[in-house]
């Protein structure tokens, strides 16, 4: 633990367990001869405290402190055996160790040491299992025909490591007990190398596993792929005749469809090619690491892996890129028709604005129409009543005439109606202003 300063600078919260990231986890230390097996068992995080649970139990039974509650890697000696464990991503790792003299490489491998029913309790799905022997330098070497017998008469590849330090044989075949084997002849490793060595073959095994699991999806999603792209392609190509709304909007329908059910693949896919990549670029790296030299005549591990492994990744990566390509046409198909469909709806609003030009320049028409027939029907009426007006003084023995005055009364109260008509006309279109204004 550092103080809260250096050189009187406060230390970052973090920064001890970012210096020390590249400590942990160490090879381990290893002399041949010595056995290995190494399991990679495939399960998520919630599996972790059952997984430090199982490990403290096994712990406990070879009087040995557990690991701590928050660990996500252990390493301990239990005796007969050295067990290490090791949390990654979505899977874990657990590899038994047991250092002692053999005759045959894999008749009695490491994991034999370890009791059976604390291995079967493990949570998760076995994915990798993969046995590794090293023998010393002294154990007679044999020729690649005797080799084979250690690896059921397949075909075997191999080669020269770690600058002539060691020899590596594999098939690269998961044998009848479960496991793939590999067997290490060792000519002048030192300890740690050795550790180095062991972990880097078992890492090239479990991550060439884990980067296959994309390839059944490839496989299954490479069909559907070329059934959308068709419908696509055909989608596309009636876009250009379609001159009608009612057929823009069903061609959308079908393209947000389409979309729908890529994003769907994209969603179910993403994960797993990009943790295929990953894993194709680790074993890359520990291929490198391994710095083979050919053994006259025998195909190198990197060769094997490349040659079979390769393709499957490139056909990961491949159906990968069909995705995103098919989404991105899409999307352009998409953003095309629907500005047809705003082109399209533009025009019929500009059609319907001109339609309610015209009824409102005919509504005013007939406003105007009506408002003329208003004042002569008034000013009929009023002129009646003047006439009538006119009589009743007359009748009243005034001195008048009714005809010559019903005739001078006629212009006066047709302007007065029509001065009439227009103030009542003004006063309402100030109201229905007012109104706008104050909702």
């Amino acid at each position: 633990m550092l103080p809260g300063e250096t050189v009187g600078i406060s230390n970052h919260p973090l920064r001890m367990q970012l210096a020390n990231e590249v400590h942990a986890r160490p090879y381990e230390l290893l002399t041949a001869p010595v056995q290995a097996s190494h399991l990679a068992i495939l399960s998520d995080e919630s599996t972790l405290p059952r997984e430090r649970e199982a490990i403290g139990a096994l712990c406990a039974r070879f009087n040995i402190a557990p690991p701590d509650i928050s660990a996500r890697h252990f390493s301990a000696d239990m005796g007969i055996f050295r067990l290490k464990w090791e949390r990654h991503t979505e899977f874990s790792t657990y590899t038994f160790f047991h250092a002692a003299p053999f005759s045959e490489p894999f008749r009695e491998p490491a994991i034999a040491q370890v009791p059976k029913e604390w291995v079967e309790q493990l949570p998760g799905d076995l994915l990798a299992a993969i046995h590794v022997a090293l023998t010393p330098r002294d154990y007679p070497k044999r020729e690649i025909e005797e080799l084979a017998v250690h690896f059921a008469s397949n075909t075997v590849t191999g080669s020269s490591v770690a600058g002539d330090a060691a020899e590596v044989w594999t098939d690269f075949h998961v044998h009848a007990d479960g496991f793939s084997r590999f067997l290490v002849q060792d000519n002048s490793l030192r300890s740690r190398q050795a550790g180095r060595l062991i972990q880097r073959l078992y890492e090239v095994e479990q991550y060439r596993i884990l980067a296959l699991l994309a390839f059944p999806l490839a496989q299954q999603y490479g069909q559907i792929l070329s059934r959308l792209d068709q419908a696509l392609n055909n989608l596309t190509s009636k876009i250009v005749d379609i001159d009608n709304l009612e057929d823009e909007h069903q061609a959308l329908e079908e393209l947000s469809r389409l979309a729908a059910e890529v994003e769907q693949i994209s969603s179910s896919t993403s994960y797993r090619f990009s943790a295929s990549a990953a894993y194709y670029d680790i074993i890359h790296q520990r291929l490198a690491d391994l710095r083979e030299e050919r053994i006259q005549g025998i195909q190198m591990l990197h060769e094997f892996m490349e040659r079979r492994l390769g393709p499957a990744m490139h056909t990961c990566q491949s159906v990968d890129e069909r995705i995103q390509t098919l989404a991105k046409r899409i999307t352009r198909a998409s953003n095309l028709l629907r500005t047809r469909v705003d082109v399209s709806m533009e025009g019929q609003t500009k059609d319907l604005l001109k339609s309610m030009d015209r009824r409102a320049h005919l509504q005013l028409r007939m406003q105007e129409t009506v408002e003329g027939l208003s004042v002569v029907v008034l000013s009929y009426y009023l002129i009646g009543l003047v006439g009538y007006g006119l009589k009743a003084i007359k009748s009243a023995g005034i001195g008048i005439n009714v005809e010559l005055g019903t005739g001078i009364a006629i212009p006066l109260v047709i302007g007065a109606v029509f001065l009439g008509v227009r103030r009542l006309k003004r006063l309402a279109g100030h109201g229905a202003e007012a109104d706008s204004n104050h909702p």
